[in-house]
């Protein structure tokens, strides 16, 4: 008499869902631009829309607004995303997402570490230039690279940094549009997560510096690249 195997489980099934991952990171990205936007003179290290119409003001000589400062943070986010593009093609295909997703939020995690632990050693960014800079290089550098994964991984409606289509999406195809929305409740999730995450980024940096903001963003990615699944 033969005994049934019992079916081994696909390793990419293990874990976290990535839409409950990529929720999470909105909410980080939301602590992160905190960071930089009201701690860092103004500049956007996660969304790079923001960045680009920034770098605008700061050439048209707008007060409060750096060149050098927003530049910096444009170039270190296309540095992280192009080591971003390097370790998708290192480790690609559907079989790969879970370890890529892990590799990459571990590396947002030791990145964003460091930036904390510039912030505790040195807590006055307005008075030390290199600080600033290092605390938006490191951080550009770790949002290049969850970006340029979050996009490979294609979960629709979820960028984790960008909310712009999403609130397109939510409006056009609701009830009061084409009413095709079958996905409304993601998209209405990532709006609240970046705004509860700016929120809370908005009172730690108000109340408690930059450091803290940035030590739980760290210890966040970093437990999710623990728990991250490689499944929709």
């Amino acid at each position: 008499m033969t005994t049934a195997t019992p079916p081994v489980r696909d390793p990419e099934e293990r874990g976290l869902r990535l839409v409950a991952v990529l929720l999470a990171l909105t909410v980080v990205s939301g602590l992160i631009d905190a960071v930089g936007y009201l701690g860092l003179g103004r500049v956007f290290t996660a969304n790079m829309t923001g960045n680009v119409v920034v770098l605008g003001f700061a050439a048209a000589g707008a007060p409060g607004f750096s060149v050098p400062h927003t530049a910096t943070s444009l170039a270190c986010f296309l540095l992280g995303a192009a080591a971003g593009g390097r370790l998708a093609a290192r480790h690609h295909g559907e079989r790969a997402r879970r370890r890529r997703t892990r590799l990459t939020l571990a590396a947002e995690a030791v990145l964003v570490g460091m930036s904390a632990v510039v912030a505790f050693a040195w807590p006055d960014a307005d008075g030390s230039s290199g600080t600033r800079y290092a605390l938006i290089a490191l951080t550009a550098v770790a949002m290049g690279l969850r970006n340029a994964t979050v996009r490979k991984l294609g979960v629709a409606d979820l960028t984790t940094t960008v909310l712009t289509m999403t609130l397109t999406a939510l409006a056009s195809e609701s009830r009061f549009g084409d009413g095709t929305g079958h996905r409304s409740p993601r998209r209405t999730a990532s709006a609240l997560a970046m705004a509860g995450g700016a929120c809370l980024g908005a009172w730690l940096v108000l109340h408690h510096g930059l450091a803290v903001p940035l030590l739980i963003a760290a210890l966040v990615s970093g437990v999710l690249a623990a728990v991250a699944s490689g499944r929709e």
